[in-house]
């Protein structure tokens, strides 16, 4: 086991070498452990699968750590793969353009072998795996990470693509996905991708090809792109890795955005979100109370009372839900229902609940105004 430096003191790092058939030679990886691995011995975990080596991670657990912090991403087992021949692994052709190294490329299908052949079953064999998978490289390794979606669609749920090379072989990967994406029935993936301040042939097969993605009707696909003007190419990762694990992970706070006409899309999100996080996640009290809120700021007050409704079916006894509901009733001019809400709250409020002065101040408006 790799010793933990400063940027990752709470995560522990296991290094194992692999004797690869696949690859005829010996490939390394470093297995980081969330935080907390050792004190949740049933809980499994997502996987990233980062190209290019440890050297990734700092940037990686930065970021998620962020977005874990307010509930926008769940805890991960990161994968970090070391290169030992980057073009030869990741380019799915062999490059015969000339400006490029000529004669070099054409092994990712042997790679791809032995990431899903040989080092997915040791790490599922090894540790608490869920079975929702990211691969995430750069350049190169960005240009992998979308070959993999068109030779095994499913094999990954996610692929991240930091200024993939597309211009590699007259632009033989851009024109590879743009036949993958017209061609598809149903791709049921989460894209990112980005590109900085590359000019020429690289913006141009780039470019093409991002427009394809974006114009794509494909069911279940849902893409993501930034373009950073001055940001070069070897910093594309640093700039774009925010947006695309903030993309990829659902948050535990629904956005308003991803509610539907009734409220089985609240279910239908919390659902996914739970597939996605690898354990069962119950629409929290307070994300729905927003929700309510927000279309009660909208004047949607049917919709919103509907909402409060449906969380007060998952927590009955919530001072707090019915006190939302109340207070979405009285926002419609409901002033009876509103009063019984209230009244309701203060009989299921505790001494732990914070604002019963609240409650009654507003028990006491109430009836004044019937």
């Amino acid at each position: 086991m790799a010793q933990p430096d400063d940027a990752v003191t709470n995560y522990s790092q296991h290094t194992h070498t692999i004797e690869s058939s696949n690859l005829s030679e010996q490939r390394t990886v470093v297995v980081q452990l969330p935080k907390s691995y050792q004190t949740h011995p049933n809980k499994r975990y997502p996987v990233i699968y980062r190209l290019d080596g440890a050297g990734n991670l700092p940037l990686i657990n930065a970021v998620l750590e962020r977005l874990q912090q307010n509930d926008q991403a769940p805890e991960v087992i990161v994968v970090a793969i070391e290169s030992t021949n980057r073009l030869r692994d990741f380019y799915p052709t062999v490059n015969k353009e000339p400006q490029g190294p000529v004669g070099e490329g054409g092994g990712a299908a042997k790679f791809l072998a032995f990431v899903e052949q040989e080092l997915m079953p040791l790490v599922n064999k090894q540790y608490r795996t869920h079975d929702y998978k990211v691969i995430a490289g750069a350049s190169a390794a960005g240009v992998f990470a979308l070959y993999a979606m068109q030779a095994d669609p499913e094999l990954f749920q996610a692929h991240i693509a930091y200024s993939p090379a597309v211009w590699w072989n007259y632009g033989a990967p851009a024109k590879s996905l743009n036949t993958f994406v017209t061609k598809a029935k149903s791709i049921n993936s989460y894209v990112y991708m980005n590109i900085g301040e590359e000019a020429g042939i690289m913006r141009e097969r780039y470019d093409d090809m991002q427009q394809t993605m974006q114009n794509s009707k494909v069911p279940n696909l849902r893409f993501k792109s930034d373009a950073f003007a001055g940001v070069s190419h070897n910093l594309t990762s640093a700039a774009g890795a925010f947006n695309a694990y903030h993309g990829l992970f659902l948050s535990k706070h629904m956005p308003l955005s991803a509610l539907g006409d009734d409220v089985s899309s609240i279910d239908a999100y919390y659902q996914r979100l739970s597939q996605q996080w690898g354990e069962q996640i119950a629409p929290p009290d307070r994300a729905v109370r927003m929700l309510g809120y927000s279309l009660t700021d909208n004047q949607q007050f049917e919709r919103a009372i509907e909402v409060f409704k449906y969380n007060i079916k998952n927590y009955p006894k919530s001072a707090y839900a019915l006190s939302a509901l109340s207070y979405g009733y009285e926002m419609q001019g409901n002033t009876r229902q509103a009063l019984i809400q209230i009244e309701a709250a203060i009989a299921v409020a505790d001494d732990s609940y914070p604002y019963p002065d609240y409650l009654k101040e507003t028990k006491t408006r109430l009836q004044g105004q019937l």
